[in-house]
């Protein structure tokens, strides 16, 4: 049973990120400090820095789970399941984590359209894609290492096939479906 306490976190948090999201949409990321965050959430800024320890944090992603749901759901295909396909599923998991396309829209927009943002999703993006390299050799077959440069290939391949995709999906404003968007580049490069 969820407390009270723990209930009044969760609205909290779900204000300020609300918030921080349509500042971000209005004024832009950089523009936006934490200072005018907190003023309209209405917390002061003590508590907006314990609940969000950075103005990165306030996006509502959470890049290690993403990476964690993802290698899960790779992990979790079954050996007859091709190394594509198994990183299609994870894909799909991750999208399913977004709280709504709205919300998925917005932050797409944002790391795309934000240089800082979009660096550091680069940086986490590489941790993803190394701790996807076990699994996805493992997938291509007997005695294929990480190291192997077929399993770089195929890793760094989806994750770039997966932002072109959501490009796409943000310059069309959210029409569509991001992992059709993931198959028609996935086709394009298999070819």
């Amino acid at each position: 049973m969820t407390t009270l306490w723990e209930r009044s976190r969760q609205l909290a948090t779900q204000e300020i990120l609300k918030t921080a999201r349509r500042l971000f949409a209005e004024q832009g990321y950089a523009d936006t400090t934490m200072a005018q965050i907190a003023e309209e959430a209405g917390v002061s800024q003590r508590t907006l820095f314990r609940y969000f320890g950075s103005k990165d944090d306030l996006l509502g992603d959470d890049p290690q789970r993403f990476g964690q749901v993802l290698a899960a759901t790779v992990s979790e295909q079954t050996a007859e399941v091709g190394v594509w396909d198994a990183l299609r599923a994870g894909l799909c998991a991750v999208l399913a984590l977004q709280d709504s396309r709205e919300e998925a829209l917005a932050r797409f927009r944002l790391l795309h359209d934000t240089a800082s943002l979009r660096a550091g999703y680069l940086e986490k993006r590489l941790r993803m894609q190394q701790d996807l390299l076990p699994l996805v050799a493992a997938r291509l077959g007997p005695g294929v290492r990480s190291s192997d440069l077929r399993a770089r290939a195929v890793v760094a391949t989806a994750f770039a096939c997966f932002d072109a995709a959501t490009m796409a999906w943000v310059d069309k404003g959210g029409e569509g479906d991001v992992i059709d968007l993931y198959d028609q580049c996935l086709a394009a490069v298999r070819g």
